[in-house]
């Protein structure tokens, strides 16, 4: 039996019907560029191999059933099955995990598309908490799904953008476009340079076997409730220091003109923040030109550089990803950084072929509980079938 045959079976036992077909959406890893979404700057993601997988059908009653392989947070009705009239969705309302796949009709519908309910099962390889963008994900293949069974043409960028809309509006989370941008637009074999003010992207060649090279990804499955919120007030200093410069974002502080813009700034929290993100997007531009240049393995300093920087700078690592990055140097990466918001989730760790093996043991040494797992440039979202 085949994952696609697999998924089917799920939906009709869930739903008691077969779907009208499957689709899978990654969730991503930041190569680099932390933080700079939402102040207009550079990113450079790529898609993982791990998706959250969605069987779906239409419906024409005015409801969306919703059903999770992996989701379980007390909020399921009979059979795991959550149910929601479409026409009772607004923002602000909450159906645990089911409030993302809602958002996201919503916002479909607000946008002009014709949407309607839906019975829609998912079930994920992404790790939920990892700093993976397992919520993008979610996120995407649901718009994806409803978009082409209903026969909506929409942009793949357009689709990134009213997915982040449905969070930033129906959830009221404040988070930029990079993680939908990244399943929605990426292609294998590559990272994806995005210019987040302009939205022009440009995929770059990331072959790192032809390099000897292996990218590691350790999930520490910590995430330290201090989080909470964490997200906004760094988004909130960062528009602030940008305000006090007299700028529309941190973005259009110059590399070589950031002295005099902290300087500029009374305050240290502010001036952090403004050195963070602009020697990270500085950082995302260098390594650009050496994957461009065929220099893979040089990227591996500036994304330690990154660590530090989220580090002492926009302080939003934790003692776990710290002692995980540590720990990868030590054994042999020639690079590691945190990947993600911060206060747990992942590290990514640029490794020659050799050192993977004693580069893992040793990071599972150091935190047993860590996940440990190789990560390639793969497709964006997708239909399966």
């Amino acid at each position: 039996m085949t994952d696609l045959d697999g998924l089917g079976i799920a939906f009709k036992d869930a739903f008691g019907r077969s779907p009208e077909g499957c689709w899978a959406a990654p969730g991503r890893v930041n190569l680099i560029g932390e933080h700079t979404d939402y102040n207009d700057g550079f990113v450079l993601p790529f898609a993982l191999a791990q998706t959250t997988r969605a069987a779906v059908a239409r419906r024409d009653d005015g409801l969306l059933r919703v059903h999770s392989a992996d989701m379980d947070d007390g909020v399921d009705g009979v059979g795991g099955v959550v149910e929601l009239r479409v026409d009772d969705l607004a923002p602000g309302t909450s159906a645990g995990w089911a409030t993302y796949p809602a958002a996201v009709l919503w916002t479909l519908r607000e946008a002009g598309h014709p949407v309607g309910g839906a019975d829609i099962h998912y079930t994920s390889t992404v790790p939920v908490g990892g700093g993976l963008s397992s919520s993008a994900a979610l996120q995407v293949v649901t718009a994806l799904a409803l978009a082409e069974l209903h026969g909506a043409a929409i942009a793949r960028q357009e689709l990134a953008l009213l997915c982040q809309r449905s969070e930033n509006v129906y959830v009221g989370a404040p988070v930029g476009v990079m993680d939908q941008t990244a399943s929605a637009c990426c292609t294998a074999g590559h990272a994806l340079h995005l210019d987040v003010r302009g939205l022009t992207r440009r995929q770059v060649p990331l072959d790192l076997a032809a390099a000897g090279l292996t990218l590691l990804v350790a999930d520490t499955r910590v995430k330290h409730a201090h989080s909470d919120g964490a997200y906004a007030k760094l988004r909130s200093g960062c528009e602030a220091a940008a305000a006090q410069l007299g700028l529309a974002a941190l973005r259009d502080v110059p590399f070589d003109g950031l002295d005099a813009a902290l300087e500029a700034l009374p305050d240290e929290r502010l001036r952090r923040l403004t050195r963070h993100v602009v020697t990270e997007n500085r950082r995302v531009e260098e390594v650009v030109a050496l994957l461009d240049a065929g220099r893979v393995g040089d990227i591996g300093p500036l994304l330690t550089a990154g660590h530090a920087s989220l580090r002492d700078d926009f302080q939003v690592s934790c003692a776990e990803l710290d002692l995980v990055a540590g720990t990868a140097l030590d054994a042999g990466a020639l690079g590691a950084r945190m990947t993600g918001g911060g206060f747990g989730g992942s590290v990514v760790a640029l490794v020659p072929e050799e050192r993977a093996g004693a580069v893992t043991q040793a990071v599972r040494a150091a935190l047993p509980q860590v996940r440990v797992f190789e990560a390639a440039p793969a497709q964006g979202a997708h239909r399966l079938g």
